[in-house]
Parts: structure tokens; C-alpha cells; sequence
């Protein structure tokens, strides 16, 4: 039985490891829940804490990955971009928390938070606080809505996932491609696409 706890880690934690917006952590929570029959409350807590080790290992690796593929000024500028999220204290992580309620992607918040050198304990209690209560929130309506697995895994392509995905990468793409230099210290918008090296 508890090798079913040990998958519900591990999934929701390699959903969240990757740089990519994939189906949310509460998505796989939910199945797993079904599929093995698990008790609500210990996965939602175990679901969770792999959801937050994945993001602390993105925010860990992502820095060497995106100093590998970017341009230099590329990394500068998301870097500035984390100084002053840093540099705004608790207002940043009043954000963090409302950005983690709402139902998109938090694959970009981490990416940013990494690129920018941010350390992952000013975004993970926040984050966490955030997740929970979202996580918690959908996992519970999932259990007490989903009648089988079947309903569940056609909801998970469902428009509100594909919005979901296509935010995300947009979310991305506006970290990489707008020069935040000079939007924060000259409230100018300008994009760059040279970013690769």
C-alpha cells in the first residue's frame, strides 16, 4: 500500500521537475487517487510535497540549463528581473501565493525564480500555502465528482487543460523574449528573439 503513496510522490514531483507546463499535479493526484483507491487527505499532503520538491529541483538546475542555452544578456536580464522581485519583500511573496491560487501553469514562476538566481526559500513557503489550498481544493471536488477513471482521463484534454498548457508557454515565452531591463527601469516595451546562443 504504500508503494501507491511512493507513485503519487513521484509523479506529482516529475510533473513539476520539468521546465515544460505539463497537466497539473492535482490532475495526477486525482487519478492516482481513483485508480489505487487511496485516502483523500494523505495524498493530497504527499501529492503536494512532491509537487514542491520537483519546483525546488527546477529552480535548482534551471540556472546551469538556461546558462547553457541562452545568451548571456538573456540570463542578465531575467537576473535583474529576479533582483527586483526580491528587492519588493513581502508584496513578491503576497504575489507568489496569489499566482499559486490561480488555475494556471506554475512552471514560469519557477523558471523566472531560477534564472533569476531567487533563492527557493523566498518562493517555496508561499508557494506551498498557495498549493495546498489549490491542490487540496481540486482534489477534493475531483473525489467527490469523479465516478470512474474513464470521465477523468477525457477531462484531462479537456479546454480548460489545453488553455492551461498554451498560458504556460506563453508565460514562458514572455520571460525569454522581453527585454526586462528595459521595461523595469525604462517602461518600455522591447522584445529580443536573439536569445539562443
Amino acid at each position: 500500500m504504500l508503494w501507491k503513496y511512493l507513485i503519487v510522490f513521484l509523479s506529482t514531483l516529475g510533473v513539476d521537475v520539468v521546465p515544460i507546463p505539463l497537466p497539473p499535479a492535482c490532475t495526477v493526484m486525482i487519478f492516482l487517487l481513483i485508480e489505487f483507491h487511496l485516502a483523500v487527505w494523505p495524498v493530497i499532503l504527499i501529492g503536494v510535497a512532491g509537487s514542491i520538491a520537483g519546483r525546488y529541483i527546477l529552480t535548482l538546475y534551471i540556472t546551469s540549463v538556461s546558462a547553457s542555452i541562452f545568451k548571456k544578456e538573456k540570463n542578465e536580464e531575467v537576473q535583474f528581473l529576479g533582483e527586483k522581485l526580491k528587492s519588493n519583500g513581502w508584496k513578491s511573496q503576497l504575489f507568489i501565493l496569489l499566482y499559486s491560487l490561480l488555475p494556471i501553469p506554475t512552471t514560469p514562476l519557477f523558471i523566472a525564480a531560477g534564472m533569476g538566481k531567487i533563492k527557493p526559500y523566498f518562493i517555496i513557503l508561499p508557494f506551498f500555502i498557495g498549493k495546498f489550498i489549490s491542490d487540496a481544493t481540486v482534489v477534493l471536488m475531483g473525489a467527490y465528482a469523479a465516478e470512474n477513471t474513464a470521465d477523468l482521463l477525457q477531462s484531462a484534454l479537456s479546454w480548460r487543460s489545453i488553455a492551461g498548457l498554451i498560458s504556460g508557454l506563453l508565460l514562458i515565452a514572455t520571460i525569454l523574449f522581453v527585454d526586462w531591463r528595459t521595461l523595469l527601469r525604462y517602461n518600455k516595451l522591447k522584445l529580443n528573439f536573439r536569445i539562443w546562443k
